[in-house]
């Protein structure tokens, strides 16, 4: 596997464009299964997780174009059935959290459906039980072997219900409404989740002829219509890449402007950052972060110690906590970090406080970091990236920290972020991919 070689200590400048969102490019990707027409996406990321998609919908029949860079045509109106249950399918489909996402739009053209147990990150339980139960209230029946591993879906009931989810899943919101834009009569879905990813979905296949109402909202009604068309769609900046940005400029007393950041759709991030002392200017879509030689956390109006945590839409997302904790290291003043939806998110902290930071890892979900105010700077080690967010945080901290710094298995690096090397390289950074 190959590894990351950074030396730390650069100041950075420059702008920079964050790329398209991997969270949506998983959702909207699939959609292209609902029509037989040509559907054309652009601004979607050149990444790992993504091209294994688009690899895994070309195994399937669907003929993949791509005549510019980021730009993808996907045209499904020549899928094999058979190669739903082929071993070939279960093995690549099983790679990535994604593969999940082909249920629903499977169940509403072809009415049935294959889901192997998901791969993708090692950060505690990922359940299917929200996808699987929301299926059950269209109709839809189940059987799961559990020497293949592999849930099958028969959706020759499928018909329009009321869905009260347990859970406001992106994931199983968006495979449930794909899963009801072709049932017959009306679909409620309740404590949906309303995400940017989620409302961009919905966006896209209203253009395609559904009929979707209450976008953006937790209360999402569909009317099942006969059949969809193609469309071109344009994916939203990846907010997780914005706010590592952010996060980048303040650990390293960076001058950095974020261009085309969509900001409209960042929700409470920017303000997130502000709480912990970071300078931000916003003018438009580009939000501009100047060189700051320190930055405070700010404590609640009571006086006590300020907790970030995250929570479903509007509150602050999961995938940014690990930056959050990195950047509080050098920060002054003390934070609480409290990572509800993950039990194993925070396992990557040992490798801060090996580079020198004070932090105290309460349980797998609560970390309290106390901030070094730059006075005792990271130091270089040798690391694992163990998932896609962490990776990126030990990236950041090693960029601030002294000395050389080895990051291990950045394939999961790979898997989130496009070229992150060569784009931070060209606003000054060092790092070195070693195969």
């Amino acid at each position: 596997m190959s590894s990351f070689e950074i030396r730390g200590g650069n100041t950075l400048s420059g702008s920079i464009t964050p790329q398209g969102a991997k969270n949506e490019a998983l959702q909207v990707l699939c959609a292209a299964l609902l029509t037989s027409e040509p559907v054309t996406y652009t601004n979607v990321p050149d990444i790992l997780d993504v091209n294994t998609l688009i690899e895994l919908l070309g195994d399937m029949g669907v003929r993949v174009e791509r005549p510019a860079a980021n730009t993808v045509i996907l045209h499904a109106d020549n899928i094999n059935p058979d190669f739903f249950i082929d071993k070939a399918f279960k093995k690549k489909s099983g790679k990535l959290r994604g593969a999940v996402m082909l249920a629903g739009p499977l169940l509403a053209r072809f009415k049935r459906a294959h889901i192997p147990q998901p791969g993708g990150d090692k950060i505690g339980r990922r359940r299917l039980d929200t996808h699987i139960r929301g299926f059950e209230r269209l109709g839809v029946t189940f059987e799961y072997d559990n020497e293949e591993n592999l849930f099958t879906l028969d959706g020759a009931g499928l018909r329009g219900g009321y869905i009260l989810m347990e859970e406001p899943s992106v994931t199983g919101t968006a495979n449930i409404i794909m899963a009801a834009v072709l049932a017959p009569g009306v679909t409620n879905i309740y404590n949906a989740a309303c995400e940017p990813y989620v409302q961009q979905l919905c966006s896209m296949l209203n253009k395609m002829g559904a009929r979707i109402s209450g976008i953006g909202s937790n209360l999402i009604t569909i009317e099942g219509v006969n059949k969809l068309h193609g469309c071109s769609h344009r994916l939203l900046a990846d907010m997780i890449e914005v706010g590592s940005f952010i996060g980048l400029a303040a650990m390293t007393k960076s001058e950095l402007t974020i261009k085309n950041a969509d900001v409209a759709h960042l929700g409470i991030i920017p303000e997130t950052f502000e709480r912990l002392g970071v300078h931000l200017s916003i003018t438009g879509d580009d939000i501009h972060i100047p060189a700051q030689e320190s930055y405070s956390i700010q404590k609640f109006i009571d006086g006590s110690v300020l907790t970030i945590y995250d929570h479903p839409w509007p509150g602050f997302t999961p995938d940014l906590l690990s930056i959050i904790l990195v950047m509080a290291t050098q920060a002054r003043g003390t934070v609480l970090i409290h990572q509800k939806m993950f039990e194993s998110r925070l396992f990557f902290v040992d490798k801060l406080i090996e580079m020198g930071a004070q932090i105290v890892l309460c349980d797998p979900h609560r970390a309290v970091v106390i901030g070094l105010n730059r006075q005792q700077p990271l130091r270089g080690i040798t690391m694992v990236s163990p998932d896609i967010r962490a990776g990126v945080a030990l990236l950041i901290a090693a960029l601030s920290a002294q000395g050389k710094s080895t990051i291990q298995n950045i394939d999961q690096v790979d898997r989130g972020y496009e070229r992150i090397d060569e784009r931070l390289n060209a606003l000054g950074a060092d790092i070195k991919r070693i195969p």
